[in-house]
């Protein structure tokens, strides 16, 4: 987190942690979003939620579907739709090889963490993930079990 102390405008806003826990990530990518202004002045306050959303190629665009992001209250007239569909923007060859990645069987592409980098603008970093079975998720609790388990004999003895 070094990286947050030297720069004020770099701010995570929703992290999606299930993600690393149902999902087993291949590959990750930082695009852009679309936004409101009442979108954007309402994640500098924190008020969003991606744990339940999902990234699609429809149509030759990258979509994020299913987001929340709380309406701001000062905006009463210009306000947004919390829960619509925003377009995430990434180059032609990113789009083409996300869009042949999701055509494999079991792949889809999951919000992994909404922020604000060091220029102060929004980011979503999508990865490329393949879901996994309950019996990969027992073996990845024992891995983290065992670590943390380490860890701690570690610092016992140590």
């Amino acid at each position: 987190m070094a990286k947050a102390k030297e720069n004020p405008n770099y701010k995570v806003i929703a992290e999606n942690r299930r993600a690393r826990y149902d999902y087993a990530i291949e590959d990750d990518l930082e695009c852009g979003i679309i936004l409101e202004g009442s979108e954007v002045k309402s994640l500098r306050v924190n008020s969003a939620n991606i744990a339940e959303s999902y990234a699609m190629v429809e149509i030759g665009e990258l979509w994020l579907v299913n987001s929340y992001i709380a309406p701001y209250e000062q905006a009463k007239t210009f306000g947004h739709e919390e829960k619509r569909r925003r377009k995430l923007l990434v180059s032609k060859k990113e789009l083409s090889r996300l869009w042949s990645e999701t055509q494999r069987k079991g792949m889809t592409l999951v919000p992994l963490v909404l922020y604000f980098n060091h220029r102060g603008i929004a980011k979503l970093k999508i990865g490329i993930a393949k879901g996994k079975k309950n019996h990969d998720k027992r073996e990845t609790e024992a891995k983290r079990d065992w670590a943390r388990q380490k860890q701690r004999l570690l610092k016992d003895h140590g």
